[in-house]
């Protein structure tokens, strides 16, 4: 089964935070920066390259980020029109801050990504930019990669402009704050938009044949004392601001090709026989998926609130393996070229203080934009980012797959013998004795074998914990 995110709330027990630091010290992964990194990040933070960046900061933007977030890379601001709206997204602008084929760039260039920890963070670049010159924090004025895209009454894009400019956000909102303002009717304007045109996006995602998963995520909670794993489903404002995300990023691989030079983030079409193995599985959750009805409609239905859709959805993520980025130049599209997801053309563009790749989009786009040709530091280091990307997003994948592991073993391992009430959202087709179960309270998702019969898929099943090592990170579960 794939892995979801884990976030850490309060300050869980002081036992769980050394263990995840023995964790970053096996994965080898870096503690701070070298000095001459952080001399370089320093500098470039009282003097960013800001000649020729647009004053916009007459916009009230805002940012919609989890509570505890300071690494800010979007802030939008939305608008009615006469015959439909537009959307304003400000993209932190990091290359105004690192120089090609300095101390930073190289440095950026070994972590690629971001990597997440329940408790904390192994950051891309230095927080003094990440989460300070950088970040569209309130009240700052901070250069932006400006997109300015508008939509028609249907949420269509009609048209899409891109420039760097000065912005400075007014507001750091959270999706549930968000949430509660809109459903009160206490949101201003430009916020309230925000549930219209993302509920239009999310029906032309429909329409062409797209794919949003809202996989709850596992929250560690205090509790007690101590702490436990809780489910959170995603809130509707989830998703109507990863549309927003999702617009940009297809206005910009448009805007790629158009030109000719670009890199795009690209998923194959999956094979029949994984959806049929779909509709399989939603049988045996108790789904009712007709047959007339697109796969894209049916998840978008379910409601991951409910354990069983919540175990259906998480199976769907099958369906997104080998994603990957592929670079074209002089007009030759790659095969395939659309995000089977997305159902259209995508690339990564809106999250340049955690990706290493969207700073190099975001070069490509601005210069597409305005007709000339891109600098020639980032056409030089095109062709490698694919394999940079792919490491560090097989990286970041072993992080979050270890810290799952590692905290639901270090919950569990007093409870050895205990008996749980479990739902088989997983059966192993070479031997039905063994699957995966899914676990309301704990949240958990963990391996099951070593019964006689097999097991039975979509439904209730009474286990017992026989196994939950920390040092080795495995939780295994039996029949009762």
């Amino acid at each position: 089964m794939p892995r979801r995110h884990l976030h850490m709330t309060g300050a869980a027990g002081t036992p769980l935070r050394a263990a995840l630091r023995g964790l970053r010290t096996e994965l080898a992964l870096p503690d701070g920066f070298p000095p001459d990194v952080l001399a370089e990040a320093a500098e470039a933070a009282r003097n960013p390259a800001v000649d020729g960046h647009e004053d916009a900061t007459q916009l009230p933007f805002l940012t919609i980020d989890p509570p505890t977030s300071t690494d800010l890379d979007q802030a939008m601001h939305l608008e009615r029109r006469p015959h439909g709206y537009r959307v304003h997204y400000a993209i932190a602008d990091v290359a105004a801050f690192v120089r090609p084929g300095g101390a930073l760039d190289t440095e950026a260039h070994r972590r690629v990504t971001t990597l997440y920890f329940p408790d904390g963070k192994v950051p891309l670049h230095p927080t003094s930019l990440s989460e300070g010159a950088a970040s569209l924090l309130p009240g700052r004025t901070r250069p932006a990669v400006l997109w300015e895209i508008d939509l028609d009454a249907e949420g269509r894009a009609v048209a899409t402009r891109v420039r760097r400019a000065l912005v400075r956000s007014r507001a750091k909102l959270d999706y549930a704050g968000v949430q509660q303002r809109i459903d009160a009717g206490t949101a201003e304007e430009s916020l309230a938009l925000l549930r219209d045109i993302g509920t239009l996006r999310e029906e032309q995602e429909v329409a062409r044949g797209g794919i949003s998963l809202n996989v709850p995520e596992q929250e560690i909670v205090e509790r007690d004392g101590g702490y436990g794993l809780e489910y959170r489903a995603p809130l509707p404002a989830d998703g109507w601001n990863a549309q927003i995300s999702l617009l940009t990023g297809m206005a910009a691989a448009h805007l790629m090709t158009e030109t000719g030079t670009g890199i795009l983030r690209t998923l194959p079409v999956a094979p029949d026989g994984a959806v049929a193995r779909l509709r399989r599985s939603a049988e045996a959750l108790h789904i009712d998926w007709p047959h007339h009805v697109p796969y894209a409609r049916l998840v978008r239905s379910l409601d991951p609130r409910i354990t069983s859709h919540a175990a259906f959805l998480q199976d769907c993520t099958t369906l997104l393996r080998g994603a990957g980025y592929t670079v074209f130049e002089h007009g030759e599209l790659p095969t395939p070229a659309v995000h089977a997801a997305v159902a259209d053309l995508y690339t990564h563009c809106t999250a340049p203080l955690r990706r290493l790749v969207d700073r190099y989009a975001a070069e490509l786009c601005v210069a597409a934009a305005a007709d000339r040709e891109p600098p020639e530091w980032a056409l030089a280091a095109l062709p490698a980012l694919p394999k940079e990307m792919a490491d560090g997003t097989r990286r970041a994948n072993t992080v979050e797959r270890d810290c799952v592991d590692l905290v639901e073993a270090a919950l569990l391992k007093d409870r050895i013998g205990a008996v749980f009430d479990a739902y088989v959202v997983d059966v192993k087709e070479q031997d039905p004795t063994t699957g995966t179960v899914h676990i309301d309270d704990p949240a958990i998702v963990a391996r099951i074998e070593g019964g006689s019969t097999s097991l039975p898929l979509g439904e209730r099943l009474r286990v017992r914990l026989t196994q939950a090592d920390p040092g080795s990170s495995k939780v295994l579960f039996a029949p009762a």
